[in-house]
This record gives C-alpha cells, sequence and structure tokens, in this order.
C-alpha cells in the first residue's frame, strides 16, 4: 500500500462516522418542564396513582382496555382487541396478536395472569399498609413482594377480583367474586398495565423493578431518576407502529415561572400545569399557544372527622357553607372552570344526578351551625402544599378568607411532601390532620371510579382513618355490586347526601382545568385527562 492509498482510506474511515450519524433518527426529541414527575419515587401505577404519575403512564404501560380520552371518553380495544360479558362476574378477552414488550419478548396469556397475580399485585398485604400510600418505597421492598400499600390500591381497584383464568394462548378471562357493573371501566386504568413477566424475574428487587417496569407502551423506560428526571425513548416494535418520537424527557421543574422561561428559552418543548392568568401572555407569542380545559377531575377540600374540632358534622357543613366557588372560579380560573353537581360527572350516564346541587354559599347558615355547635373559635390545621395542584395556593388564601369571615379559625400548616400532608402523627388531636386539598379523578364513566375508590370502605379517607360512615360503606357494596340500574342510582343519591350534605368528608370546588403550554409548532392535542399522549394517534393533522 502506497502512502497516498493509505492516507485515502484512513480519510474513508473518518469519514463513515458522519455517514452513521447522518442516517441518524430523524424523529423528533422533546422536553417536558413538569412541577412533579411522581409522587411515590416510582414508575410502578399500583404504588403511583396520581395527577402527576398519570401524565407518563400511559406512555410505557397500557391495559386490556383503552379510555379515549382525546374523544368522546369510551372505552376502545387496547392490548385485547375485544372482550364479552359471560356473566355478571366474568370478562373474556381476545388478545391482541403480535404486541411486543419492552424486552423483545410477545406478550401472552401468560403475561396477563402474573400482571393481575399475587407477585404483581397482591403480595400478602397487611390492609393497614394504605396509611402509606403516598410515603416513599419502605425498605422492605429490595424483595420482590409488593409493598402492602400497593396492594391497597389493587384492593381499591379490584375489590371483588377472585383470579385470571388462561382459556388458551390469545383468552383470557377476569373473574370476579361478586357482580360488578362496572369491570370494563376498572380494567381500562393504569393499575391494570400488562407487564412482562420475565422482566420482572430478571430484576434485582421490587424498586428496580418499579423504577423501570417493562411494559408494551409506544414508549420505554430508558432513564429514571426520582425527584429530577424522566426519560422515555421510542419502542419502534409497537403494535401500532413507531412512535413519532425518539425521545420523551420529562424534567422536574417546581415553579411555574421557571417552567414557563424554560419554554420561552428553548430549553423545553412543553410546560405543564399552567394557571390562567399566564395563558394570554404565552398566547401572544408568535412561538408558543397554551392548550387545554377540563378534564374528568374535581378539586375538593377534604375533612378528617377525628380532630377535635371537627367530629360535630355541623362544624363541616359550616365550612361547606362558607365556600364562595363562583369567586374562586372568577378570581382564578377567568370563569372557565365550571362548579360541579357535586363529586359526578355528566359521562356518568344514565347514573348522573342531574338535579343535584354543590352546598350553597350560604355564610348565615355557617354561622348558624358553629352556633349551634358551640364552637368557639378553637384553631383548625389546614394543611397545605406549595402549588402541587395549580393555583392551589391562591385557591387556599379565598378560602381561609371565607372561612375566617363566619368565625372559623383555620391555620394554614404549609407542607413539603404527601407523607407529611397524610401523616397521621396526633391523630384525633388538635395538633392532627384536620383539612386538606385533594382531587378526585374519574378514570372511567361510572362513580364507583371517585366516589367509592376514593371515599369508600377500601378508599383513602377509610384507609388513613380520616373519615367513615357506616351507612355510606353499605351503600357502597350496592353501588359496585348491584347490576339493576335504579337500585344503583339510589345508593348513589343517598351516597351523595351523607358525604356532602349530612357527615361532610369532602367539599367539591370545582372541575379541574389542565392547561399545557407548548411550541405552536409541534403537532400536539390535549385531552380530557392529565396524561399527556405522544402515541402516533394524537401527533400529526
Amino acid at each position: 500500500m502506497t502512502r497516498r492509498t493509505a492516507l485515502a482510506s484512513a480519510s474513508a474511515a473518518l469519514a463513515l462516522p458522519r455517514f452513521a450519524i447522518a442516517q441518524a433518527d430523524q424523529r423528533p426529541a422533546v422536553t417536558v418542564a413538569v412541577q412533579k414527575i411522581a409522587n411515590t419515587n416510582t414508575l410502578e401505577t399500583l404504588r403511583e396513582q396520581s395527577n402527576v404519575g398519570t401524565r407518563h403512564g400511559g406512555s410505557y404501560g397500557e391495559a386490556l382496555i383503552e379510555q379515549d380520552w382525546l374523544g368522546d371518553l369510551s372505552l376502545k380495544p387496547g392490548l385485547a382487541t375485544a372482550w364479552r360479558r359471560v356473566d355478571d362476574r366474568t370478562l373474556e378477552f381476545q388478545l391482541r396478536p403480535g404486541v411486543r414488550f419492552h424486552d423483545g419478548r410477545e406478550m401472552t396469556a401468560e403475561d396477563v395472569a402474573f400482571s393481575f397475580g399475587a407477585g404483581r399485585m397482591w403480595g400478602a398485604a397487611d390492609p393497614a399498609a394504605a396509611r402509606n400510600l403516598f410515603g416513599n418505597v419502605p425498605g422492605r421492598t429490595t424483595g420482590k413482594e409488593p409493598p402492602p400499600e400497593a396492594a391497597a390500591i389493587a384492593r381499591r381497584t379490584y375489590p371483588g377480583f377472585d383470579r385470571i383464568e388462561v382459556v388458551n394462548a390469545r383468552t383470557v378471562r377476569f373473574v370476579n367474586r361478586v357482580p360488578d357493573p362496572a369491570l370494563e371501566g376498572r380494567l381500562s386504568r393504569t393499575t391494570g398495565m400488562i407487564l412482562s413477566q420475565a422482566g420482572f424475574d430478571a430484576a434485582a428487587s421490587w424498586l428496580d423493578w418499579a423504577r423501570k417496569p417493562i411494559g408494551t407502551g409506544p414508549y420505554k423506560v430508558a432513564e429514571f431518576r426520582p425527584d429530577q428526571s424522566l426519560i422515555l425513548i421510542a419502542h419502534d416494535d409497537h403494535w401500532r407502529g413507531r412512535p413519532p418520537l425518539r425521545q420523551i424527557r420529562f424534567v422536574e421543574v417546581p415553579e411555574v415561572a421557571s417552567r414557563i422561561n424554560m419554554l420561552l428559552s428553548g430549553e423545553a418543548d412543553f410546560a405543564c400545569d399552567i394557571p390562567p392568568d399566564q395563558i394570554g401572555a404565552l398566547d401572544r407569542s408568535a412561538r408558543h399557544e397554551v392548550v387545554g380545559g377540563p378534564i374528568m377531575n374535581h378539586r375538593l377540600t377534604v375533612f378528617d372527622e377525628s380532630h377535635p374540632q371537627l367530629r360535630d358534622a355541623r362544624i363541616r357543613r359550616a365550612f361547606t357553607h362558607s365556600i364562595d366557588r363562583k369567586a374562586i372560579v372568577e378570581a382564578l380560573w377567568g370563569g372557565r372552570a365550571a362548579i360541579p353537581r357535586g363529586l359526578q360527572f355528566e359521562y356518568y350516564g344514565p347514573m348522573f344526578q342531574a338535579d343535584w346541587e354543590a352546598p350553597r354559599h350560604d355564610p348565615a347558615e355557617a354561622r348558624r351551625l358553629l352556633k349551634e355547635a358551640n364552637y368557639k373559635g378553637e384553631p383548625i390545621p389546614y394543611r397545605l402544599l406549595n402549588n402541587y395542584y395549580t393555583a392551589q395556593v391562591a385557591t387556599a388564601q379565598i378560602l381561609v378568607e371565607g372561612w375566617r369571615q363566619v368565625g372559623l379559625n383555620v391555620q394554614i400548616e404549609m407542607k413539603e411532601n404527601f407523607p407529611q400532608v397524610l401523616s397521621n402523627q396526633g391523630a384525633g388531636t388538635a395538633s392532627g390532620r384536620g383539612v386538606r386539598d385533594w382531587s378526585n379523578s374519574a378514570s372511567f364513566n361510572d362513580p364507583v371510579s371517585s366516589l367509592t375508590a376514593q371515599h369508600g370502605p377500601e378508599g383513602q379517607q377509610w384507609q388513613i382513618g380520616e373519615w367513615r360512615n357506616e351507612e355510606f360503606g353499605r351503600l357502597s357494596a350496592v353501588l359496585e355490586g348491584s347490576m339493576e340500574l335504579q337500585e344503583r342510582r339510589r345508593a348513589f343519591r343517598r351516597m351523595l347526601e351523607i358525604i356532602e350534605r349530612e357527615d361532610p368528608g369532602y367539599s367539591v370546588l370545582h372541575q379541574t382545568l389542565n392547561f399545557t403550554a407548548k411550541r405552536r409548532d409541534l403537532p400536539w392535542k390535549a385531552g380530557q385527562s392529565f396524561f399527556m399522549d405522544f402515541s402516533s394517534r394524537n401527533w400529526g393533522a
């Protein structure tokens, strides 16, 4: 070889990387600035049942049935191509062929059985474990058994579950112990995502698995840094075809102003949880716009009846009549948010109670109730997070002023996280829990998705010792198990009477609005959920 041919060969070799770069994946990558990525520092939806976890859970995990958040909110085929009712307790599913997990394996009926089995979902949970729903993953999860609080969420979501039957390679049956009119909806929730049994078995611990679950979604987890960032990359073997994005990077940015600055500077392509007072300025930008609107979620004020000043239902009723919902909606949401008819949504269809109303704003009635209850102005704590919910602090200021005007002495206690908000230290005493903020989502079109799931015997309020009512508990069983429409309607209405009027466990403030600021040129649409869908269904014309 001559010197000239040697140099030519070397030049050709050096040129190869440039050619490879030219042939690299040309799909866009986006950065999303969010206020929080996960409340539990995991991505396992059995623990991360939250507004912030909902944002990305559907990208890496899929269920047998899908909810159409971009359309009419109906249930659609997901990992199952079809399903049918065998009887009041049993749903039979035909599994979609050719679905591949992120580890390259094809989904089987055995993976479905695993996903609803003891190893992943139920374990040997103590019912009291729900007390730690928003806590950090306990040390015991270095083993493979799911933590008890994950199993508590499973019991709440599938209260009548008995077993999964594998009929054949493409057919499975979900079998309940009792009739359930809402089985289809329950199985559309992210808790029911189908996961790789082999991937679970290969993980070193439950925590390793929970921070990098192996599902079937259009994107797979590449890197999760708790409290910092989450990187998802395209799963090109997805059953719908190659996803439209190469990478999605979620970055945790707690302050609204910082998220907006990241968007304006080009550091981020999306900024989440935008308050209405910022919409006008962003919409005037030639490069940016704000999208979104009402979602299937309501903002609530929640009461702990074990607090000495809240044991008397009349005091809690006074709270509900001191809330000027219209003032909150007008001042903070520009009149855009609806004041709902209690904890329900119109998409409940025949179960919707069209003539129900939230407690009226009636300060005189509130004062009367406080006088009748012999309330003397004793302090009542209000545990508050710093804008975990959009406009949370401003909402709290309006609430506290309304309560003050009728004589309620409400003291704000700022907390850093949900474990502090939900801590039962001092429970039943003046230093224990009193009032807090919450939101409830209806993840499918039936009241059991919200009312019993959050406030019934397996719901968070009962499980943490915050509120319970025995008649409400008995009616929860009727609502969850009766197949007779009118009986269910009567039970639902009576449950609303109990928990919203007679023995308040919460009071609804307004329907949630979810606004996202984005680059104007990106072809992404907002749905009726916190979920940000970046699949091929929602990218492009």
